[in-house]
């Protein structure tokens, strides 16, 4: 794999695309980052980290949730309850669509990384109360991430929660169709918590190196989750994790992936290693200009398309 040198020029050479960019200034607080920062962490099994760029910026998971959450969901459920409430479809609409709930009967959503089925699946998260369940994410977070710091940002989660009148939207349609089943108010403040959890792209980039190892920390030697969870999230990074750029995203990188809005990308080589990328400027799919930019890069200098 690539010398810390040969990374620095890898994000020298993306950031360039930031002025094609976005940032996602929909979400308020989201709309303050600077379209121009990009970095990124490799981590490898032997616990070495190759990094270039400011790893030391937070950045707010976003939709890079909606897989973690999945995979604790499938852990507390198992596959064929969580698959009664929510498809295993890709979709070449946007992820914040609700046209497709419409189309389908039963009117499950899709998938677990569009909006609708992110929300189907965050109802699942056992736990009595709101914040029951939210700490029971966050401590799984922490968990494969290996840092007990993580926590998430209250700014982001307000800002969302303020602004989340689509979302509401999909609730309230899952609810008229017995999807969900609790306060839409309540589901909201747990949803806009989970998006708002914040780390570096090193964190990142543990957590991916765990879904590369098969659910297992080669660090502690933990199976985290079941190696057959980490499989079903690492097929949705493939066929969704990228919106409706997933397929041209197989093909021309390759790579088990999910993005965020706020600029995030987690990424698994499987059996390799995890990477962990931060760039606010979005291209009109919502992810990352310039992480896609530096996963193109890496994935044809180094071969690593899993097809």
């Amino acid at each position: 794999m690539c010398t810390k040198s040969e990374l620095e020029q890898f994000v020298k050479q993306a950031k360039q695309y930031a002025r094609f960019g976005k940032v996602a200034d929909y979400i308020p607080a989201l709309g303050k980052a600077n379209p121009n920062d990009l970095s990124i962490a490799i981590y490898k099994p032997d616990g070495n980290v190759i990094d270039a760029g400011d790893t030391t910026d937070k950045v707010t998971l976003q939709s890079i949730s909606k897989i973690i959450t999945l995979a604790l969901v499938l852990i507390d459920h198992g596959e064929k309850e969580v698959f009664q409430k929510v498809g295993m479809e890709p979709t070449g609409d946007p992820f914040h669509s609700i046209a497709k709930l419409e189309e389908v009967q039963p009117a499950k959503p899709l998938n677990p990384m569009i909006n609708a089925g992110a929300l189907a699946v965050t109802h699942m998260i056992n736990g009595a109360s709101v914040e029951e369940r939210f700490w029971r994410l966050l401590q799984f977070v922490r968990k494969l991430a290996g840092n007990p710091e993580i926590s998430y940002s209250k700014e982001v989660a307000t800002s969302e929660f303020e602004t989340a009148f689509l979302n509401r939207s999909l609730c309230y349609f899952l609810k008229q169709h017995g999807i969900i089943n609790e306060d839409v108010e309540e589901l909201m403040d747990l949803y806009t918590k989970q998006c708002a959890i914040e780390m570096t792209c090193v964190d990142l980039a543990r957590i991916g190196l765990v879904f590369a190892m098969d659910g297992r920390d080669p660090l502690t030697g933990e199976q985290i989750m079941p190696s057959d969870v980490a499989r079903i999230c690492k097929t949705f990074m493939v066929t969704c994790g990228m919106y409706n750029a997933s397929g041209e995203f197989a093909i021309k990188i390759g790579i088990p992936a999910k993005s965020g809005v706020s600029g995030g990308i987690l990424a698994a080589v499987p059996g390799r290693f995890g990477i962990g990328i931060f760039g606010p400027a979005l291209d009109d799919k919502g992810n990352s200009i310039t992480g896609m930019k530096l996963l193109k890069l890496l994935s044809k200098t180094y071969s690593l398309s899993i097809f």
